[in-house]
C-alpha cells in the first residue's frame, strides 16, 4: 500500500536496533528521509548505511545524540530545525523490585523515558502546527495500563506518556497534525532474543518452538502466543504516520497480542 510518505522527513529515537529501528526501515520503505538517532555515532553510522542499501532512493541522515542531555538536543534542532514525522520511541527498562528503585533510579527514568520525548515534541509541534501538517508519535507499551508489578518506575513513565500524548493531541484541535501513541506488547527485540536463546541454551529445538514454549510458561495471557515482530510494530508506525491516519487524534493505539484483557 501506497502511504504517502515519499520525500517526508522522520527522526527516529533510539533507532539503531529494536523498535525504533524497525519503524525506521518501514518509513524508508515508504519513500522517508529517515534522522537515525543514538548515543554512539558507529552504530548510528552502521544503521544509516543499512537503510542506505536497502532504500537508495531516499536520504538517510546522523543524528548522533543523547536526547536527555538538553545541550545535545539544542544542537539536533540546530542541525535538523524541520522535520514532518517525530517518533518518541527511545527509552530504557529493566526489571526491578519496587523497594530497590530509589529516588535516582525514578529520576533516570523520568528523565530518559518522558522528559527526552517532551523536549522534541515542545520544539517540534509548534512548527508543525504553523504548517497545519505533521505527525507526531509515542511509543509506549502495554505495561502503560497494566501494570506487571515487575518493573514500577518504567510502567510510570510508560503510562505518563500516554497522558501527555493525549494533551499534546488537544493543541492541534482543528488542524492536520496529529500526536499518538503506540503501546506494543512483548515485542523480540534483539536484547529479548538473546534472552531467550540464553534460557534454552543447551536446547536443539528450533527458536520457534523455544519462544512457543517460552510464551506459554511466562506469558500465557498472550492470545498470539510469540513475540511481536518490531516489523509489525514498524508498519503500525508508518500508516499511523500517513495521511490515511488523519482522523487518529490523542489515540492509544495496542499492538500487544492481546496481552491487555480488557475492553478499552
Amino acid at each position: 500500500m501506497e502511504m504517502g510518505l515519499k520525500n517526508k522527513t522522520a527522526l527516529v529515537t533510539g533507532s539503531t536496533k529494536g523498535i525504533g529501528k524497525a519503524i525506521a526501515i518501514e518509513l524508508a520503505r515508504e519513500g522517508v528521509n529517515v534522522l537515525i538517532n543514538g548515543r554512539k555515532d558507529e552504530g548510528v553510522e552502521r544503521t544509516v548505511n543499512e537503510i542506505q542499501a536497502k532504500f537508495p532512493a531516499t536520504l538517510p541522515q546522523k543524528a548522533t545524540a543523547d536526547l536527555v542531555d538538553s545541550k545535545q538536543r539544542e544542537a539536533l534542532f540546530e542541525k535538523h530545525p524541520h522535520i514532518d514525522i517525530l517518533v518518541n520511541n527511545m527509552g530504557i527498562y529493566d526489571i526491578m523490585q519496587y523497594e530497590d528503585v530509589d529516588d535516582e533510579v525514578w529520576e533516570n527514568y523520568f528523565r530518559t523515558n518522558v522528559l527526552a520525548a517532551n523536549g522534541l515534541s515542545k520544539f517540534y509541534l509548534p512548527k508543525m502546527l504553523g504548517r497545519n501538517e505533521g505527525r507526531i508519535l509515542f511509543i509506549a507499551s502495554e505495561e502503560a495500563v497494566m501494570p506487571s508489578g515487575q518493573m514500577p518506575q518504567y510502567c510510570m513513565t510508560k503510562s505518563m506518556l500516554l497522558s501527555l500524548s493525549k494533551s499534546l493531541s488537544q493543541l492541534t484541535r482543528g488542524t492536520e497534525v496529529t500526536v499518538n501513541t503506540i503501546m506494543p506488547g512483548p515485542t523480540l527485540s534483539e536484547n529479548v532474543q538473546q534472552i531467550i536463546e540464553g534460557i534454552y541454551s543447551s536446547d536443539e529445538r528450533t527458536f520457534s518452538e523455544k519462544e512457543k514454549d517460552f510464551m506459554a510458561k511466562n506469558l500465557p495471557q498472550s492470545e498470539i502466543q510469540r513475540f511481536i515482530r518490531p516489523s509489525e510494530i514498524g508498519r503500525l508506525a508508518a500508516f499511523l504516520c500517513s495521511p490515511y491516519a488523519s482522523a487518529f487524534k490523542g489515540s492509544p493505539i495496542r499492538m500487544d497480542g492481546g496481552m491487555v484483557p480488557t475492553i478499552f
